[in-house]
């Protein structure tokens, strides 16, 4: 559950909701709906979207062997299930505590960042062909900190 919510909960065991407390949950509610279809349909399409993922993994990177390729696009599975979880709960905690660190010590660990780059410019790509444009923009962030993990340390290496 949205921290901000569990919060709200917790301050009002012995009193009423506040307005403002109640402000919060109403526009929580109010969006579980089209977070709820969100969720739906990237679960539904997960196969179809990774799919589209590793064919274009497949034909830009002929240099890589398949295990690498395949332990990224494992990588990239789990974060959409985490990001599509973390967008579901709106809490974008759940996918920092829960899977941030890990990828960025994977990253570095397997330098996979180039193959990461791409990967998530082909996830972030097929996702705005599925979903529209008000539902790219509740899965992106949580997508964003993940990708952030695995390609920007890349970018402050490249200027030491």
């Amino acid at each position: 559950m949205h921290p901000a919510i569990e919060t709200i909960f917790d301050e009002a065991e012995n009193r009423y909701l506040k307005p403002e407390e109640l402000g919060v949950l109403n526009t929580y509610v109010e969006s579980l709906p089209e977070r709820m279809e969100t969720y739906r349909l990237i679960r539904d399409q997960e196969i179809e979207v990774m799919q589209h993922v590793a064919d274009q993994l497949e034909s830009r990177f002929t240099d890589k062997s398949q295990a690498v390729l395949e332990r990224c696009l494992r990588n990239a599975l789990l974060v959409m299930r985490y990001a599509s979880m973390s967008m579901l709960l709106n809490d974008e905690s759940f996918l920092t505590n829960r899977l941030v660190k890990w990828l960025e010590e994977t990253a570095s660990v397997y330098e996979t960042r180039d193959i990461d780059t791409a990967l998530y410019q082909s996830l972030n790509q097929r996702l705005s062909e599925i979903l529209t444009q008000d539902q790219v923009s509740l899965i992106r962030p949580h997508l964003t900190s993940a990708e952030k993990a695995v390609v920007s340390p890349l970018k402050s290496e490249a200027k030491v």
